[in-house]
């Protein structure tokens, strides 16, 4: 993670991009289900859609004229476009015909993904592609967890878990079919398994809006109310670590591996501290960091920096205006498998201890 603009600049190099939200969950977890609700929303008229064509239910009914034997027009203007090839390709065939007139000038993409596919290297293509990067971003990745089936799931697919394990919100379903007290224990161990998600319960796909959009950096340093929501209820770190570590009654064997913790920092880092800590652990530990996020102060910069990656991959640096966050500590949350939060701390303290000796 490198600087993307001047020191003293609160540039948002993401602003310009249309913003790309994953929607993934297990098999029957209502993901097209709730698209559907989500699509009749007023405020969601200039979407495109992209589904995995081996999606669980088709959005037959809703489809009024079809363009291309790929991309259907849906009852409210917003496009529909099947994945058959790559998502890469589809996301840059999608731009070039918005921009040639030949699809509706789309404002978001939703792409649905498969029930059995692992996030992560959805996340990995919209990183690495640069010329993806130069037209969409990141927004968020939102997935369902089934509450009638979703402690099952977790317990024997590791799919589920990493779904789980990176979403910035969490989308419980069927919860008015569900045990409540299963229901509790689901979202208990969800709590522990990934703290910085918001979440939320659908009945029927209905949901509102505004908790699926705008849940990235660029919604970050719009209003200083979204920090703590974005970073998650990190007063609650200590909790989940310890759960992390001794796995309550229920964790199942896929989760147990993975842990939650917030890293606090008293002082503000320099650029050069902070990148060389955090591309030392994405090249000696990259597939294990699930998630990271934080909100970090770097000497001579106006304000807080948002920092959030996945893998071996961080986006690049926003800085927010000054007066932002009012807490001038920083806290970086982590979600990692088979990583101890000492070896993290461990490693960041190694890293100080150098800089301070080059600096003398």
């Amino acid at each position: 993670m490198k600087k993307g603009s001047a020191p003293g600049t609160a540039a948002d190099p993401l602003a310009s991009r249309l913003p790309v939200t994953i929607i993934t969950g297990f098999l029957g977890s209502g993901k097209t289900t709730l698209l559907r609700r989500l699509l009749r929303h007023p405020g969601m008229n200039r979407a495109a859609v992209i589904i995995n064509e081996f999606g669980d239910v088709a959005l037959d009914h809703e489809l009024v004229a079809a363009s291309s034997e790929q991309m259907t027009l849906l009852g409210n203007g917003c496009l529909c476009c099947t994945l058959r090839t790559d998502l890469q390709e589809t996301l840059r065939d999608l731009f070039v015909q918005r921009r040639a007139g030949e699809v509706i000038d789309f404002d978001r993409v939703f792409v649905e993904t498969t029930g059995l596919a692992d996030p992560v290297p959805v996340l990995h293509t919209l990183r690495t592609d640069g010329l993806l990067g130069a037209q969409y971003r990141l927004d968020g990745v939102v997935t369902l967890v089934d509450a009638v089936n979703g402690t099952g799931q977790l317990d024997t697919m590791p799919e589920a878990v990493r779904q789980a394990a990176v979403a910035d919100r969490l989308v419980f379903t069927k919860t008015d079919i569900a045990d409540e007290a299963a229901c509790a224990r689901l979202r208990r161990r969800l709590e522990a398994l990934n703290p910085s998600a918001l979440s939320v319960v659908a009945v029927d796909g209905d949901i509102d809006p505004d908790l699926l959009a705008n849940i990235g950096p660029r919604a970050v340093s719009a209003q200083r109310e979204e920090l703590n929501r974005w970073l998650g209820p990190v007063a609650r770190e200590a909790t989940s670590a310890m759960r992390a570590a001794a796995p309550a009654p229920g964790v199942g064997r896929h989760d147990a591996a993975i842990r939650s913790f917030c890293l606090w920092f008293d002082k503000p880092f320099t650029w050069d501290a902070l990148n060389a800590a955090l591309q030392a652990l994405s090249q000696l530990r990259g597939p294990d960091l699930l998630r990271v996020k934080g909100i970090v102060h770097v000497e001579g910069e106006p304000g807080p920096v948002v920092l959030q990656g996945a893998q071996h991959l961080f986006h690049p640096p926003v800085t927010l205006e000054g007066g932002r966050d009012t807490d001038p500590r920083s806290r970086i949350v982590f979600i990692v498998r088979n990583l101890t939060r000492e070896s993290i701390e461990g490693l960041f303290a190694a890293v100080e201890t150098l800089g301070a000796a080059i600096g003398h």
